[in-house]
């Protein structure tokens, strides 16, 4: 079995307490879809690990490759889309990663990225 990291791609700002869905029931609604995707995900042997992320707003970057450590507020990268959430998932191969990934699509209502992790650690 290989570790994929199944990463959610979502807006980097959102303005409402919704966290980006329309409306307070569309955002009910995928929370418990997610919910019941996470909970098949244990019945059937794939769950590693799961969460979601505050807004990239919260993120702090910290670049210690000089003497001394630079931190700074924000995220890294200035783009639309940033990661929202993730799981790591257990999976034969990579057509069942994707084949899970769709079905984590379709319960968070968002894009969803797929990668191997390397396996150097």
């Amino acid at each position: 079995m290989t570790h994929y990291l199944m990463s959610v791609v979502g807006p980097v700002e959102y303005d409402d307490e919704f966290f980006g869905y329309d409306s307070k029931e569309e955002m009910e609604q995928s929370f418990a879809e997610t919910g019941a995707f996470n909970d098949q995900l244990k019945a059937d042997g794939y769950w590693v690990f799961a969460g979601g992320l505050q807004s990239p707003a919260n993120a702090t970057v910290v670049d210690g490759q000089g003497a001394t450590p630079v931190v700074t507020d924000g995220p890294y990268l200035e783009t639309k889309e940033a990661m929202a959430g993730f799981w790591v998932i257990d999976a034969p191969d990579l057509d069942v990663a994707i084949k899970l990934a769709a079905a984590a699509s379709k319960a968070c209502r968002g894009k969803v990225e797929v990668r191997p992790f390397d396996g150097l650690a």
